[in-house]
């Protein structure tokens, strides 16, 4: 039978559909190479660090403490300074959800203090007392973001009770309050001192590695100094001459500069490595000749080419940071009470017996390790992925 064509020549309407499905069929494939070859360098990059499960749950969780950090006032239950009376080196709060009745919700109950046969201080659950956790219930007053006053806190009990998530340090203070209160210095200290050491290493190592002969050689032999120092006992010298008499802000920014000038010299001998093999490329000549200054030519030119490696080793820097400022604060040289970093909170636990009889004074150096290990990972996952040679 002949198929009959309208009289326009055009085949039907259900033809036109199969030939623009089959069609569609076969260029998904040359489509997705099309997309991939034309793609550009950060959308490489994602398109590999997402297949990178690792560095991806160390993102959020790193997004997450990042949020605690962010709204610490809310989170915690109590503000940093209340003591609770006899309520010294309480253990952490054992939560229930069933009483003698069944489930009734999680719940803790009363503590009541006492002594041992050894003179060492013990607490029991009073069962006459249970105390309802309860979200988004009324505490002590607070200024979230120094800004909107409030007494409103995620969780807590009544007023007549306590809850201690993590116990409760030599002086009553709880410690889980305090441990996301110290969130915040512990986690802004490194984006804030690895900033410096990036503006640093940025300038410095990019006038070493782009101009040369003898400013090249200086410089190289200042970073060979600093490097051979040990940062620990460099740091504590420079700790050591910042005031006692400065308040908590001004202590903040100056452990930032102590722990920024040794942590640039990695990142400037990173980017001088670079500028030596970019510097006399074509493009680069192109631009000198062009007339273009000496400053546009590593700042739009030749930095951009390695962007993704400065930012892996950025990310790699925060857990030094990190680590630079808990070392200094749990040896009294960094920051100082009453304000409250990781660091600061260790410092109870320096006596082995302290660490023997309450345990839960180390829960702070938990927070630590898995920062740092969050943030290397998520190095690992950027630096795979901004890696050319990876498979795509």
């Amino acid at each position: 039978m002949t198929e009959s064509i309208p009289h326009n020549g055009a085949p039907h309407k259900p033809e036109i559909e199969s030939v623009a499905a089959a069609t569609a069929s076969q260029s998904a494939p040359d489509r997705e190479k099309q997309a991939l070859y034309t793609s550009s360098q950060w959308q490489l990059i994602w398109r590999r660090f997402k297949r990178h499960r690792l560095a991806q749950i160390a993102m959020i969780m790193l997004a997450f403490l990042y949020i605690i950090a962010a709204c610490a006032e809310f989170i915690a239950p109590y503000e940093t300074r209340r003591d609770f009376k006899g309520f010294v080196y309480a253990p952490p709060a054992k939560i229930h959800f069933f009483d003698e009745d069944g489930f009734v919700g999680p719940f803790v109950y009363g503590l009541k203090g006492g002594r041992d046969e050894n003179y060492q201080r013990i607490f029991e659950e009073v069962k006459e007392e249970q105390y309802p956790i309860r979200f988004f219930v009324r505490g002590d007053e607070y200024k979230l973001w120094g800004v909107y006053k409030t007494n409103l806190h995620l969780f807590g009990v009544e007023e007549d009770g306590q809850i201690f998530v993590l116990g409760t340090d030599r002086l009553g203070r709880d410690l889980f309050s305090r441990v996301i209160y110290g969130t915040r210095i512990s986690l802004t200290i490194g984006l804030v001192g690895v900033f410096l050491s990036f503006v640093l290493g940025l300038i410095i190592g990019g006038v070493s590695g782009y101009f040369g002969g003898t400013v090249d050689e200086i410089i190289q032999r200042m970073i060979d100094l600093l490097v051979s120092i040990p940062h620990l006992p460099l740091w504590m010298a420079l700790a050591a001459a910042v005031p006692r008499d400065w308040n908590s802000i001004q202590t903040y920014f100056a452990i930032t500069i102590v722990l920024s000038i040794v942590g640039w010299a990695g990142l400037a001998r990173t980017v001088r490595g670079r500028l030596l093999s970019l510097r006399e490329e074509d493009f680069t000549i192109a631009a000198r000749v062009s007339g273009v200054s000496e400053w546009r030519i590593i700042t739009k030119h030749l930095l951009p080419l390695f962007t993704s490696y400065i930012v892996v080793a950025i990310t790699l820097a925060v857990p030094g940071m990190i680590i630079g400022e808990t070392s200094l604060s749990f040896i009294g040289l960094g920051i100082q009470p009453p304000a409250v970093s990781w660091g600061t909170l260790l410092q109870d636990s320096q006596m082995i017996v302290n660490v023997a009889l309450h345990p839960w004074l180390l829960i702070p150096a938990l927070f630590v390790i898995v920062t740092v290990l969050m943030f290397n990972f998520l190095g690992d996952g950027l630096r795979d992925a901004a890696d050319p040679y990876s498979i795509s």
